[in-house]
């Protein structure tokens, strides 16, 4: 079925009736795809899968990730230049913006950090925001907020079942990764709308948030996901360490192929699972999340 420029697939994975959809790039196509798919479908569930980037060098390329949380960490207030970490932000006093989650400040990354005079840097910081949500549950027009978006504790507990899934290791038969990929559950993961090949930046949201898959749709299907009181789960498969750890070129041209596979394979093994626990809907979503 297609609609809006979206085309909606129905079947079966092992009996699970599904509809699959692709969602494209960017927070907003995967915001605007999943409250298209809750408001036209009756759906249990969502289970989204792809690939992403790897801000955790302890796994490795192909590694299969499920975090139980996910932010959106593109949400910024930008400070003027001249203001530091103790002055109030613009219309923080009125609960729109917030400085719990932290910031980032230019200036620590400038090279020349020996004189503080040259390393100073007119971007100064940005500061991370949470959401502004109005969920289904709630009051209209009374707002929440939202950073960390967990998964479904049903769902998150299921994947447990599949960390000792065997993955193919090589692209060919020359270009094979150093070990097997495995699949892991993890804390958390972190989306903004940024492609991210930059090391520094990756150890910094690494050491801010302890993010492990870093993309670009996945807290946009959370947070739709979240307001609606829909349980979900993400997938995604480690196709790059972002920003690397030489001067090579990004890894993701050469092993997208397998990190798309595996990011499937293991979908395929999730979705059945799913159907042997009963339905989670039947005493409401509420209970699940």
């Amino acid at each position: 079925m297609d609609i809006q420029g979206r085309r909606f697939r129905f079947g079966t994975i092992e009996g699970q009736s599904v509809v699959m959809v692709m969602t494209g790039l960017s927070m907003l196509n995967a915001g605007l795809t999943t409250q298209m798919l809750l408001s036209l479908f009756r759906v249990k569930g969502i289970v989204h899968w792809g690939i992403a980037g790897n801000a955790n060098e302890d796994l490795q390329i192909g590694d299969v990730t499920i975090p139980e949380y996910w932010a959106h960490v593109s949400l910024w207030n930008w400070q003027r230049f001249g203001d530091g970490k103790d002055n109030e932000l613009p219309l923080e006093a009125a609960g729109d913006y917030t400085r719990e989650y932290g910031f980032l400040n230019f200036s620590d990354y400038t090279v020349g950090q020996s004189n503080p005079e040259l390393s100073a840097n007119h971007l100064n910081s940005i500061w991370y925001q949470p959401e502004e949500i109005f969920p289904a549950s709630g009051e209209p027009e009374e707002r929440q907020h939202a950073f960390w978006v967990p998964a479904s504790k049903r769902y998150y507990a299921l994947a447990k079942k599949l960390e000792g899934m065997e993955l193919p290791a090589c692209v060919n038969a020359t270009t094979c990764l150093p070990r097997a990929p495995r699949v892991t559950r993890v804390s958390k993961g972190c989306s903004a709308n940024v492609f991210l090949d930059n090391a520094e930046y990756r150890q910094f949201l690494r050491k801010q948030f302890g993010c492990t898959p870093v993309e670009m749709e996945s807290a946009a299907v959370a947070l739709v996901a979240h307001t609606q009181g829909v349980p979900f789960l993400t997938i995604r498969s480690l196709s790059d360490l972002a920003g690397g750890g030489s001067a090579l070129g990004n890894e993701a041209s050469t092993f997208i192929d397998i990190a798309a596979k595996n990011a499937v394979e293991v979908m395929l093994k999730f979705v059945p699972l799913l159907g042997k626990g009963g339905d989670e809907m039947d005493d409401g979503a509420a209970a699940d999340m």
